[in-house]
């Protein structure tokens, strides 16, 4: 599997499909998705590519890096794993002491 790209500085009026076209000019992409937002669906300004091959990744990442789409200067680095979710066996809820009252 090749490497994720991460992709940050997105305009909100880019597409997915505008997003794999800036990539395509590299080489090929087997994957390109921009995040959006659960309730709204618009677009949280970021998304992830994956190329064909890693050294197609790293061509990607070294070419695009700063440059500029739809009106956006992009960051565009290797994705990092998603760090574990959750909060410390509480359910994954923060450790509020609940409200009202008066000390």
């Amino acid at each position: 599997m090749a490497k994720r790209i991460f992709v940050g500085g997105l305009s909100y009026n880019t597409t997915s499909d505008g997003l794999r076209e800036a990539f395509e000019a590299i080489g090929e992409v087997t994957e390109a998705a921009i995040v959006t937002d659960r309730e709204t669906g618009r677009s949280r300004g970021f998304g992830f590519v994956e190329m064909a091959t890693d050294e197609l990744a790293d061509a990607a990442i070294a070419q695009l890096n700063g440059t500029n789409l739809d009106g956006r200067t992009l960051t565009v680095n290797e994705a990092r794993e998603r760090a574990p979710r959750g909060g410390g066996g509480r359910g994954g809820y923060g450790g509020g002491y609940g409200g009202g009252g008066r000390w």
